[in-house]
């Protein structure tokens, strides 16, 4: 399994919490990104973490409210959203960067291998 697989979205009420997960395995990623896009916008950074979890970073946009974590035993890098607003409506991605030696840039042609997504939905 190359594709990352994504779990954990869902809808929520403003304010909300939820926690996506996502399996990357079967190559070797220096870096772990969460991206998210909503009808009619470009994909937007919003999280990522090298391997073994030494640096993050996280975008203006949802700092102070989400946290992106992992677990190299399981392979699996988390998002955990707190706070959440209905501007955070947006189908969810998990991409893998196997190629560079860091975790440098939000820019998705950097990304190598993507996840098909998963939907979060947040009501006012």
């Amino acid at each position: 399994q190359v594709q990352p697989v994504e779990s954990g979205g869902g809808s929520v009420q403003a304010g909300g919490s939820l926690t996506l997960s996502c399996v990357a395995s079967g190559y070797t990623s220096n870096c772990l990104a969460w991206f998210r896009q909503a009808p009619g916008k470009e994909r937007e950074g919003v999280a990522r973490i090298t391997t073994g979890g030494s640096t993050t970073m996280i975008a203006d946009s949802v700092k102070g409210r989400f946290t992106i974590s992992q677990d190299n035993a399981k392979n699996t890098v988390y998002l955990q959203m707190n706070s959440l607003k209905p501007e955070d409506t947006a189908r969810y991605y998990c991409a893998a960067d196997p190629i560079s030696r860091g975790c440098f840039t939000f820019s998705p042609g950097v990304y190598t291998y993507w996840g098909q997504g998963t939907q979060v939905t947040v009501s006012s």
